[in-house]
């Protein structure tokens, strides 16, 4: 679990990679304002989102790179700091309201609460969309 923004998010541990201080990253012109930009984590041009602006649309300075094994290829999250490892039982996590499935369906998978705070399950794999990935690709091998 980490926190973006005012918003905790959990992502499923088998994607997580690892978990880093904050690396250098290079901006992409043409790049979202969600994309940061790339950063070299073990030797290779890896994305690197801004977890509060995708999901909660305001930007919040970031302390941690949280490295992602979301298929087809890595991506970094910039998050506000890490929470821990948490286990949810069944019950703790809800679907989507009505007036948000068609919203976040991308990013969101569910949401739960946990000590009165909100906690929004993401769907890590569908984070950044493929052309966007292949564009930055590109970027990378430049670098």
């Amino acid at each position: 679990m980490c926190q973006a923004g005012a918003l905790l998010c959990a992502l499923p541990i088998a994607q997580v990679g690892e978990v880093m201080r904050l690396l250098p990253i290079e901006r992409i012109a043409g790049a979202p304002e969600w994309v940061r930009g790339l950063s070299v984590i073990r030797g290779a041009p890896v994305p690197v989102i801004d977890l509060a602006l995708i999901i909660g649309g305001q930007a919040d300075p970031a302390t941690r790179l949280v490295a992602l094994k979301a298929a087809p290829r890595p991506i970094a999250l910039a998050v506000k700091t890490i929470v821990g490892i948490a286990a949810f039982a069944d019950d703790a996590v809800g679907e989507l309201p009505p007036l948000l499935r068609d919203a976040a369906t991308e990013t969101v998978t569910a949401i739960g609460a946990r000590d009165s705070r909100l906690i929004v399950f993401l769907r890590a794999a569908r984070l950044v969309p493929e052309e966007l990935l292949a564009r930055l690709d590109a970027a990378g091998a430049a670098l």
